[in-house]
């Protein structure tokens, strides 16, 4: 546990600091309170924590009792408190349930380079001790997809269903299912193109595979997640609206936030769209995803005592 925390905080080096340089310029000035509370506001929305996140942050802040002698330290720690408060009901633990004999089946999905194939990879990680998987190359577009799927099938010693280059994806998804089905696989991760959430096509492709999935398994998909890359700060929030469209997503996987200055685009998410967070990862390595809490993000990001 200590060893995720140090990593986290590195992770969020760069929002942390963001927001603790804005909130040194505001309070190593005299500044009249109604000015200190609008500043204060700057320095969140510059954090990429939104608009709605950061005016009911400021709400409630408006209400603690400060006094001049109020120092940074105090003033972080309310701040982590009135994110985190925000942030927990988005704090939930994936349930893998799996049906009477056939797989729980996941499916990855969202935008280019989101991530979501090295997120397929260190998930079957942390849960192939309990399970038997198998992983769906549903990336038909890409060599390179299919590929790096069977790269982390060769790490985690995990079968890979894959087809010819440019087969169609969702008849791909078809036999992989049947096929899961016979090998008596328990969990069944499927891979799919990185589409942008604007191109209607790609997005219909998308809805053309979950009902011919169902067309196998009924219940199918049993976990629906968008792999979201925290590097794209505001438009996380058009990607979530749309992919829920599509594909209704019914939770998210948080990438790349060692890469970006914007980690508070998290919280805007729980404020507007309140899907569960399973996960965050903030790097490379195989154990550089984990669960997502709340206090913890909440801490790191503020570099608080909370």
């Amino acid at each position: 546990m200590a060893d995720w925390l140090h990593k986290l905080s590195l992770g969020l080096k760069k929002s942390s600091d963001k927001i603790t340089l804005g909130l040194s310029d505001i309070f190593t000035k005299q500044k009249p309170d109604e000015q200190i509370l609008e500043e204060l506001e700057e320095v969140l929305l510059t954090a990429d924590i939104g608009v709605q996140a950061s005016a009911k942050i400021m709400r409630n802040f408006a209400t603690r009792r400060l006094d001049k002698n109020t120092d940074m330290a105090s003033i972080k720690k309310i701040l982590a408190e009135e994110i985190a408060a925000i942030l927990v009901p988005c704090e939930k633990e994936l349930q893998i349930t799996k049906p009477q004999n056939t797989p729980f089946v996941i499916l990855m999905t969202g935008v280019n380079g989101a991530g979501k194939t090295t997120t397929i990879g260190k998930l079957a990680a942390r849960l192939k001790n309990n399970y038997q998987i198998s992983f769906i190359a549903g990336d038909t577009f890409r060599a390179a997809a299919v590929e790096q799927l069977e790269e982390w099938g060769k790490r985690n010693h995990i079968r890979v269903y894959k087809g010819e280059n440019g087969c169609d994806s969702a008849g791909l998804c078809f036999d992989g299912l049947q096929e899961a089905i016979k090998q008596k696989d328990d969990i069944v991760f499927i891979d799919t193109a990185g589409r942008l959430q604007n191109k209607t096509g790609l997005m219909d492709e998308l809805k053309k595979i979950i009902r011919v999935i169902r067309k196998v398994i009924p219940e199918a998909p049993h976990a629906s997640l968008l792999t979201i890359d925290a590097t794209t700060g505001q438009n996380a929030l058009s990607q979530i609206q749309l992919f829920k469209e599509a594909a209704d997503i019914d939770g998210l996987i948080i990438t790349k936030l060692d890469g970006t200055a914007k980690g508070g685009i998290i919280v805007a998410m729980a404020q507007e769209q309140t899907l569960p967070i399973y996960y965050i990862g903030v790097g490379e390595q195989i154990d550089d995803l984990d669960r997502f809490s709340a206090q913890d993000y909440a801490k790191q990001l503020l570099e608080s005592n909370l």
